[in-house]
């Protein structure tokens, strides 16, 4: 019998290629795409898209969307809240295993898989520990296409957003950046690919810089992209602005 699923769906590259794998595991059945979004803005956390696109992705990919709605500057305590009360209906809905994109984040691993263990999920992880050169060029070889939508000022310029993810653009990128951002250096939006059944149409809109407050409490955790950082608050992010066409 087939382990029901759902998947942490960022809409961005890395989230692409692992539900790309996941589908073709014969062990897993894929009940929904998971997505946090910005409940103020209404845009996918950490990356910027608007919903609208987000909902074009799972039409085309053929997946039902559930979205867990977030406020912009969460507790970690509301956060999980959210997070418990969604995975709480999912597994009344048969629901055991959750299946994310990470790569080699050891300690958000461990999160990950503490939090699901209380209330009786399991993680999968399909990208686990693979080289990331190696995964950017199977994404790159399987015909995925992406944008990147968001850059931290620490790692990149801002002439990086706005551009797809080609050789030239992993030729470009400084000896300090991951070649998948795993480090939070950029994210991305996946608008092409093997797992759609066509591809997601978009303009591109302005550039924006956003910097985040540091939250008055310190166990609070942002919704911006490298969050996790210490001093992810001392810089900033461009953002490319996607419009639905």
């Amino acid at each position: 019998m087939k382990k029901k699923a759902l998947f942490n769906w960022s809409s961005g590259k890395d989230s692409a290629l692992a539900l790309y794998k996941i589908l073709q595991d014969p062990d897993y059945e894929i009940s929904c795409l998971l997505t946090s979004v910005n409940q103020q803005f209404q845009r996918v956390s950490m990356h910027g898209v608007r919903v609208e696109l987000l909902h074009q992705q799972a039409q085309s990919i053929g997946l039902p969307l559930e979205i867990m709605q977030i406020p912009e500057m969460p507790t970690m305590e509301v956060y999980e809240e959210v997070m418990n009360k969604t995975l709480g209906k999912l597994k009344d809905q048969g629901v055991t295993h959750s299946i994310f994109g990470d790569i080699f984040l050891e300690d958000l691993r461990k999160y990950r898989e503490d939090k699901l263990a209380e209330i009786g999920f399991k993680g999968v992880f399909p990208l686990w520990k693979v080289p990331t050169k190696d995964l950017i060029q199977e994404f790159i070889d399987l015909g995925f296409k992406t944008i990147v939508v968001c850059v931290n000022e620490r790692f990149l310029d801002k002439s990086f957003v706005g551009r797809a993810i080609d050789q030239n653009f992993i030729n470009d990128l400084p000896e300090n950046v991951d070649v998948c951002g795993e480090n939070g250096e950029f994210h991305t939006f996946t608008f092409d690919g093997p797992i759609f059944s066509k591809p997601i149409a978009f303009e591109i809109g302005e550039v924006v810089y956003r910097k985040y407050e540091r939250p008055e409490k310190e166990d609070s955790s942002d919704t911006a992209c490298d969050s996790s950082t210490s001093d992810a608050f001392d810089y900033g992010f461009w953002y490319c602005d996607l419009i639905e066409k």
